[in-house]
């Protein structure tokens, strides 16, 4: 049963997310509101996947938080999937510096959120041993 958690501040996002991920059946779907939430849920829920809006309030935003989840080791290959409105290429080299596994712009496609959600799952799952 993957667990997935959700960085995003906005609830109307939040929830569109979680609609789209109702899909993947038993998926345990956990939500922060913050990057520094966000941080703190990572290392505590140990998730499968992130999915990490990169624009939030507060003193981390989602480059920051993917790149500090990267150098700690037990997230140095956690699958992380950045969520914006920031669309220009140098916002995507930004979130490939920081680490991040793919980048998928707002307004997204819920088909496509779930297709990259399990793609990654997929490609991570001969690594998990829980």
């Amino acid at each position: 049963m993957p667990r997935i958690l959700v960085v995003e501040d906005q609830a109307d996002i939040r929830r569109l997310i979680r609609w789209s991920l109702e899909e993947l059946q038993g998926a345990e779907i956990f939500e922060a509101a913050n990057g520094r939430l966000g941080l703190d849920a990572v290392r505590a829920l140990r998730p499968d996947l992130v999915l990490l809006d990169v624009m939030m309030p507060g003193d981390l935003d989602g480059f920051q938080v993917c790149d500090t989840l990267r150098k700690e080791p037990p997230f140095a290959s956690l699958p992380i999937v950045m969520l914006t409105a920031r669309a220009q290429a140098a916002d995507r080299e930004a979130g490939a510096r920081a680490g991040a596994d793919d980048y998928l712009f707002k307004p997204f496609s819920p088909a496509v959120l779930v297709q990259t959600v399990q793609r990654l799952l997929a490609a991570r799952a001969p690594q998990s041993a829980r």
